[in-house]
């Protein structure tokens, strides 16, 4: 097998067309050092993220292979011909699939995006919630909270249930409402036995052979909330192991969220890669 071009450049992931692997169509799928935050890509990557990001999510689709089956088909490269080196680590080889372009968020606590619709609304994905709720606190119940998956540089949009099973079918939306929730209180359990608290996540599934299958990456620093409940307390801003620690950097120079994006500086860069690296080792250390 020899690469060529990429299939696709999202904003984090490239994928590449590798044709036949053990006679199944099959994908080159690398996780790049790119960093995004309020749907731009910043033009200072984060080093080691890659490599970090694909041993995390290869860690939990082993972790869920009980609860559904996932794209990944191998981690040994030795078949592609030229491989960079630099995709060494990063890159896994995954069947190719049907994605559904929805992006399943699984809420616990209340942060982010559903801390200001509840301050200002009273509702969370647009389920009312109790009067009284404190900022990192969890959440009455786990809540299923959908979006859309836009293209590069357009915003994802948040949507309710029934409109996502207008958009994909209810019996599928069904079906992955039900999984997205088994898997996040799954991980949630093992996150804790770890002393880390998995705030909220998304989840992206596509359709191989008739069945759906949990593909792109899963429960890794860009795709979750992760905190430290060692130092956990509600009513505040939790100390955080993702790119929240980035979004915070960027609210505090008051970047407009416009195309003329700011560089990282060297201490934040530093910071986020010891941040991701601490949650890796804590949640995939031997068990």
């Amino acid at each position: 097998m020899k690469l060529d071009k990429p299939l696709y450049s999202g904003k984090i992931r490239e994928l590449y067309d590798i044709g036949r692997f053990n006679n199944i169509d099959a994908l080159l799928l690398v996780s790049t050092d790119r960093i995004s935050c309020f749907d731009v890509v910043l033009p200072t990557a984060i080093p080691d993220k890659g490599k970090i990001l694909n041993t995390m999510s290869n860690f939990w689709f082993d972790h869920m292979r009980d609860v559904v089956g996932n794209h990944l088909l191998s981690t040994d490269l030795k078949e592609i011909e030229e491989i960079p080196k630099n995709f060494i680590e990063r890159s896994v080889i995954v069947k190719k699939a049907k994605r559904l372009n929805v992006e399943c968020i699984v809420r616990g606590y209340l942060a982010g995006s559903a801390l200001k619709e509840y301050l200002k609304q009273g509702t969370v994905g647009g389920v009312k919630m109790p009067k009284g709720l404190k900022e990192s606190g969890r959440l009455p119940e786990v809540l299923f909270t959908p979006s859309t998956k836009e293209s590069l540089g357009k915003h994802d949009i948040n949507i309710s249930f029934d409109e996502l099973a207008v958009r994909i079918s209810p019996e599928t939306a069904q079906k992955i409402k039900k999984l997205s929730l088994t898997i996040y209180e799954k991980a949630r359990q093992y996150a804790e036995s770890k002393n880390i608290i998995i705030a909220d996540t998304k989840f992206e599934f596509g359709f191989h052979d008739g069945e759906i299958i949990l593909i792109d990456e899963v429960l890794t620093p860009d795709s979750s909330r992760f905190w430290d409940k060692n130092v956990y307390e509600p009513g505040k801003p939790q100390k955080n192991f993702d790119k929240q620690f980035v979004r915070d950097y960027l609210i505090s120079i008051e970047w407009e969220k416009l195309p003329q994006v700011p560089e990282l500086p060297s201490d934040i860069v530093q910071k986020t890669r010891e941040r991701y690296l601490e949650v890796q080792n804590r949640l995939c250390e031997a068990q």
